[in-house]
């Protein structure tokens, strides 16, 4: 089930850097990916996981920034 929980998470956030970046969703899955973002998503030690999509957007996009 957790994983369930934390595959839609990952979809809403790429619907969000996609809307966010005017990008398809496919790339924004690629960018996320991609990240240490989502490294740390992926590792429920990191507690992202707890965190809301917005929040976890805004890590994704100051990253990108960099």
């Amino acid at each position: 089930m957790r994983d369930q929980v934390l595959w839609r998470k990952e979809g809403r956030i790429a619907d969000l850097l996609a809307e966010r970046l005017n990008i398809s969703t496919e790339r924004a899955l690629d960018i996320l990916y991609n990240s240490h973002t989502y490294a740390l998503l992926a590792n429920p030690d990191s507690g992202l996981q707890l965190q809301s999509d917005t929040y976890i957007l805004t890590s994704l996009l100051r990253e990108l920034e960099m």
